[in-house]
């Protein structure tokens, strides 16, 4: 079992910023890659910005300048996504997910419960 725990979501106004955390745990041998994705009502879900293993990082090109995704320093297995000017337009359900392996064979996809990012004035 591999739990995802994410927090820091919220309400905040048209140009603010907001920091959204996730943390894993259990039964995780490799993590090949860790990131954020977002659900808005009526639309699929996107990746919105992820780092593998290497260190390699891409984001959408929505959110190129703004947002910033990082692993903490001491615990690999927990990412951080600051999120700053804010836009009505970045509202959304934000999921943590993490691709790697559970033992030498078993592929690990895994996604968080999703923590709501409302941005309105």
């Amino acid at each position: 079992q591999v739990q995802l725990e994410e927090s820091g979501g919220g309400l905040v106004q048209p140009g603010g910023s907001l920091r959204l955390s996730c943390a894993a745990s259990g039964s995780i041998f490799v993590v090949n890659a860790m990131g954020w994705y977002r659900q808005a009502p009526g639309q699929e879900r996107e990746l919105v910005a992820q780092v593998n293993s290497g260190g390699g990082i891409s984001y959408a090109d929505s959110v190129k300048g703004r947002f910033t995704i990082s692993r903490d320093s001491y615990a690999q297995n927990t990412v951080y996504l600051q999120m700053n000017n804010l836009k009505p337009e970045d509202t959304a359900v934000y999921y943590c997910h993490l691709r790697g392996y559970t033992d030498y064979v078993t592929v690990l996809d895994s996604w968080g419960q999703g923590t709501q990012v409302t941005v309105s004035s």
